[in-house]
């Protein structure tokens, strides 16, 4: 599988709960050997085992705080993502020198700030992100509302998944050993919590202050080009920028590049809603909206879920030889290792019967509940074996799963850790108004 994963990927774009208490695991350090005027502003705080990075100022000072308090991480983990593709680095820089025209300025500074913070030249930088571009990430996301949670607030929920064997070719360290969490707090923009790792902006999505959350999903198209703003830039984007969930449509619909699947949510309304992209064209669909409920898929009221694939026809077509992702051919061909569609519509069915049988009880635990059971089968045995035997791909294989109350600043999180994918490891609470109090008090302190 490992094998046709890459090769349908060769221009694909990427890019028990612990209650959250001042406790005395809590550590806060700030690191102003260097630059202390721009240092001073940051902090990295441990708390049971998960690192958080709280970042604020300009672009550029934010780029420069990760890269220097990161340091070692944010160097491991470009090189284990440059070392993982092979793609060439001339071709990495040329991807760049087209997609830069279409990335604000103020994202090239803070790039030059993580390069000038860990030490490494700017072409390091731009490389790892490239690759981040052009390699796999293989997500599941969902968004309930109304109907169908308790109490018809907003959840949004996310996994991030790559291969476990993305390593660091000098230490050896797999690159999701280097998760963490990331609070921005922008000069110009909206605070946002991530689950992300070192070296990058984010993950593939979070939430801001201004109850909007997303969450991307890779979904492989023939329709294509680089002429626009690379993905983990336009969700960065997002969440700095985006005040309602229009802001976030536009943003996302325009200067398109490859193919993305997103969920997005405003929990101010509360509203969900899934938005497919590619080089040329783009669906906003609603729960109810006509496409939604075309077989195999079906609508689930106050409900948008989204993994590796489009369920509008036309950007179907781009995509997959077949519209139908199920059914016993595309399970033997599965088997056979020439097709993963079965796989990814095995997980989109499993968590979206899961979702349903659960209508009307969705609070932000269970939430979490679904998308780890889900993932791993709990409810589909053969779901469950697929995930086993997809070891050494992308499937399934979470390094961070998560779930929020966008209002309440509220998120859940699991990392993977010590070869367990994230969904067989501990669950975190953290609440972004929280840290940033916490961080304004201790700042205060120094």
């Amino acid at each position: 599988m490992n094998k046709i994963l890459k090769k349908l990927l060769v221009f694909s774009i990427i890019f028990l709960i612990i209650p959250y208490t001042t406790s005395s695991n809590l550590v806060i350090k700030h690191d102003t050997n260097n630059n202390p005027e721009i240092l001073e502003k940051a902090c990295l705080i441990e708390k049971n085992g998960v690192k958080i990075l709280i970042i604020n100022g300009t672009n550029y000072e934010m780029g420069y705080q990760h890269g220097f308090l990161l340091r070692e991480e944010v160097r491991e983990n470009l090189r284990a993502f440059v070392n993982y593709s092979n793609i060439p680095m001339d071709l990495l820089m040329d991807t760049w020198n087209i997609m830069k025209n279409y990335v604000p300025n103020r994202y090239i500074d803070e790039l030059q700030g993580l390069s000038d913070g860990a030490g490494i030249s700017i072409d390091e930088v731009i490389a790892g992100y490239m690759v981040i571009t052009r390699e796999d990430m293989g997500c599941f996301g969902f968004s309930s509302w109304g109907d169908a949670t308790v109490d018809g607030r907003l959840y949004h929920v996310r996994s991030f998944d790559q291969p476990l064997d993305i390593i660091d070719p000098i230490t050896g360290k797999n690159a999701y050993e280097n998760n963490m969490i990331i609070v921005r707090i922008p000069d110009d923009g909206i605070p946002s919590i991530t689950p992300s790792i070192a070296g990058s902006l984010h993950s593939g999505g979070g939430m801001n202050a201004m109850g909007i959350a997303l969450g991307q999903q890779v979904c492989w198209s023939k329709d294509q080009k680089f002429t626009g703003t690379p993905s983990l830039i336009k969700t960065q984007i997002i969440l700095d920028k985006a005040e309602n969930i229009d802001d976030v449509i536009e943003i996302l619909i325009n200067n398109k590049t490859l193919g993305w699947n997103y969920i997005i949510s405003d929990a101010k309304k509360p509203v969900g809603y899934a938005v497919e992209i590619s080089g040329n064209n783009s669906y906003l669909g609603g729960w109810n909206t006509t496409f939604e409920s075309k077989k195999p898929f079906w609508e689930i009221k106050d409900v948008v879920r989204r993994t590796n694939f489009f369920i509008e026809p036309n950007m179907a077509d781009t995509q997959r030889d077949k519209y139908n992702p199920g059914g016993f051919i595309n399970f033997l061909k599965l088997v056979k290792r020439t097709d993963i569609f079965y796989a990814i519509w095995r997980s989109y069915k499993a968590i979206s019967r899961d979702i349903e049988r659960n209508q009307g009880k969705i609070d932000l635990n269970l939430s979490m509940d679904l998308i780890r059971d889900g993932y791993k089968g709990d409810t589909d045995p053969l779901l469950r074996l697929i995930v086993i035997l997809a070891e050494g791909t992308s499937f399934n294989r979470a390094w961070n799963m998560w779930a929020a109350d966008p209002l309440s600043g509220d998120l859940l999180v699991s990392f993977a850790h010590d070869g367990k994918i994230a969904f067989d490891t501990s669950i975190h609470h953290f609440n972004l108004y929280d840290l940033i109090q916490n961080y304004k008090s201790e700042d205060k302190r120094n």
